[in-house]
């Protein structure tokens, strides 16, 4: 034997809805069940205003600024680890020499990436494991519009690159360069065994 349950205020009011526009089929009536008295919601404890209050005439505050999205050292510092822990450590505080360097200063996107595909196979062919690949920081141009934009097209660009094919497979650690091989304008390029 099933059980009765009692409709919620919701279901309720949806049944009454739907009995309303139907016609009974041998004139009886229909029985619908009483709307239930309004009720107000209990009043939330914890629950805080969003906006903090304000008079006419305020001047705007002036709160800290969020970036929603991390910063390029911060994803390459949030990469996993696929290199052994204490020459990952050499590397990032400037102990290693890198091997070889390129210097992608100045150029496009559409000169860089063929120069750095072939940089870095030809590195990995003749057996070298750190090379350095120089991007800039990029200059400062004027912000004025709604969306920031992002200093240095190179500098986020050239670590997407190393990640894809054909340099995704002979790469195996990116990380940004310590200030004397050139900082935030650089990065270490790990490189897989032949």
């Amino acid at each position: 034997m099933a059980r009765r349950r009692h409709l919620s205020p919701e279901e309720a009011d949806l049944w009454r809805t739907v009995a309303r526009s139907a016609r009974p089929m041998h004139g009886a009536k229909l029985h619908l069940p009483e709307p239930p008295p309004p009720s107000e919601p209990p009043p939330l404890a914890h629950a805080k205003p969003r906006l903090t209050p304000f008079t006419f005439g305020e001047k705007h505050r002036v709160t800290e600024k969020r970036d929603l999205k991390p910063t390029l050292p911060e994803l390459l510092g949030q990469a996993p680890l696929r290199m052994d822990a204490g020459t990952h450590a050499k590397m990032t505080r400037g102990k290693l020499q890198p091997e070889a360097r390129i210097d992608l200063h100045g150029l496009t996107l559409a000169e860089a990436h063929p120069e750095l595909i072939r940089f870095i196979l030809n590195a990995h062919s003749a057996g070298l494991r750190l090379v350095l690949v120089i991007t800039g920081k990029g200059k400062r141009r004027e912000d004025n519009g709604p969306i920031p934009q992002r200093m240095g097209a190179l500098r986020h660009q050239v670590p997407h690159w190393l990640h894809l094919p054909p340099l995704g497979p002979v790469v195996l650690q990116v990380s940004e360069a310590h200030l004397k091989h050139g900082g935030g304008g650089a990065y270490y390029v790990y490189l897989r065994r032949r």
